[in-house]
This record gives structure tokens, C-alpha cells and sequence, in this order.
């Protein structure tokens, strides 16, 4: 990667054919925050929108095992970099295309962070999209405030579980976002129960409801519940994503509705 670092005019002209900014974050890990960042961009191109995904999650980039890209590699032209594309013709940026061996980890302080953060959004050549999807890591360190500080008219989608442990960690994603004046979208509740594939009845494995009732409390808006289900992990693990397949299944159902709800509030 070139090592000129591209400051605030160069990110906002570069960003300026991208309709909406969507920031996938949560409070904590393992709440499925890439699976539904994945899912929703897959669910938004199927919607005919034209769709990338920034991978900023530069300690476990998992998107481009998700969308079947492992060991792809970057090219540049110029000052430009070139990104991915996945098999739906949707352009990818990650960490993951920088390192040779997937087992070797990303130890980076926050200035190199920074860098490569300014880099993604100056340099990477993402052309017209109706929206840039943005897969942040858990929490609110260096990653999460370059992103808001850079991008002011991003937006944050909170991903959470409906454990109390998951839902206080969200809540203090919200008050980050609000702090920062990125408006919140709203919150999503991932692993919301699951149907017993033997007996058909719901089991609430983690409980349900939390997450509707942390965006009721929190005052933003609740955007749905995503069952768990094991064909979620299977498709991601296969590398294509449930929303470019198994349009059927009730998860699919749960992010079509949730994709309705955020083009609603979106503004595209």
C-alpha cells in the first residue's frame, strides 16, 4: 500500500459518489456483528442497491472468509487502490488482503490504525454506491473513533444480543455514537431465539426481547431480531452468505424486513 496518508478533503471527495454510510458496531464481541454487516449488505444488493463492505476490523477481518475471498490480494494504480470484488460484483476492502498467512495476527498500535483507516477511505477506489457498508471490531477503541471522526455523516447500526451482558455493552455503543454525533439507525437483536429443528417450537437460547427493550430505553429505534439458526454459520463458513442463497429461510425473512426498515430510515 502507498504510504501517503490521506487526509479529511481527500476522504470526503473520495466518498462523495456513496450514497449512505452504514457503521455496524457493537458494545462487545460475539454477537454476530460481521455475520449481520455481511447479510445486510448481501440483503441490500438483492434489493437491486449497489453495495460495498469496509472491512475495519483489522485484528479478526472475517469478511472476506464470508463472502468466499480468502487469498485474494490487493492491486494499486497510482494513488489508487483497487478492491475486491465479490461474487456479486461488490467491492470489499480488508486487512485480510494485506497478509500473506491468515494464522499470522495484525499487531498494530492506533496510529497505524489510523493510517490505514485514512488510507481505506481516501485511496480505495469504491466508485458509486447507493451505500458503504462498514463492519467495525467490538467496542469503542481507536477503529470505531477514526471511523466516526472521519466520516461525519455515517451512521451506526448497533448490533446486540438479548443477554443482559451483550445489552449493556450496546447501550454504551449508543451513548459512543451519540457522544460523537453519529446518528444511530438503530438496534438490531442477533441470536433471538431459534426454532427446534426437531419439535418446531422456539427456544430461547439467550433469551429475546432485550435488545427491542434497550433501543425502547435508550431512545433509538429497534430495527428487529434475527432467530439464530444453524444455516446462518454454515453459509458463512461456506462463504456465501445466507442472503445470496437461502432466500427462504426465516433468518433471510428477518434481515429482508430489517433492510425495509433501514432503506426507510436511511434515505435512499
Amino acid at each position: 500500500m502507498n504510504g501517503n496518508i490521506a487526509g479529511g478533503n481527500t476522504i470526503e471527495k473520495n466518498l462523495e459518489s456513496i450514497g449512505d454510510i452504514l457503521v455496524v458496531m457493537s458494545g462487545k464481541g460475539g454477537v454476530g456483528k460481521t455475520t449481520v454487516a455481511v447479510n445486510l449488505a448481501c440483503a441490500l444488493g438483492a434489493r437491486g442497491k449497489s453495495v460495498g463492505i469496509l472491512d475495519a476490523d483489522f485484528h479478526g477481518p472475517n469478511v472476506p472468509m464470508m463472502l468466499g475471498m480468502e487469498g485474494g490480494t490487493l492491486m494499486a494504480d497510482g494513488e489508487s487502490i483497487v478492491p475486491m470484488m465479490a461474487f456479486n460484483g461488490m467491492p470489499v476492502m480488508s486487512t485480510a488482503f494485506l497478509i500473506s498467512n491468515p494464522d499470522i495476527p495484525v499487531i498494530w498500535r492506533g496510529p497505524m490504525k489510523m493510517q490505514v483507516i485514512n488510507q481505506f477511505l481516501g485511496q480505495v477506489r469504491w466508485g458509486k454506491l447507493d451505500y458503504l457498508v462498514i463492519d467495525l471490531p467490538p467496542g469503542t477503541g481507536d477503529e470505531s473513533l477514526s471511523i466516526a471522526q472521519q466520516i461525519p455523516r455515517a451512521k451506526a447500526i448497533i448490533v446486540t444480543t438479548p443477554q443482559d451482558v451483550a445489552l449493556l455493552d450496546s447501550r454504551k455503543a449508543v451513548t459512543f455514537a451519540r457522544q460523537l454525533k453519529m446518528p444511530v439507525l438503530g438496534m438490531i437483536e442477533n441470536m433471538s431465539g431459534m426454532e427446534c429443528p426437531h419439535c418446531g417450537k422456539d427456544i430461547d437460547l439467550f433469551k429475546t426481547g432485550g435488545g427491542e427493550r434497550a433501543a425502547a430505553e435508550m431512545g433509538v429505534p429497534f430495527l428487529g431480531r434475527l432467530p439464530l439458526d444453524p444455516r446462518t454459520v454454515v453459509s458463512g463458513d461456506s462463504g456465501k452468505p445466507i442472503m445470496a442463497g437461502d432466500l427462504g429461510s426465516s433468518v433471510a425473512k428477518a434481515f429482508s424486513e430489517i433492510v425495509e426498515r433501514i432503506e426507510d430510515k436511511g434515505g435512499n
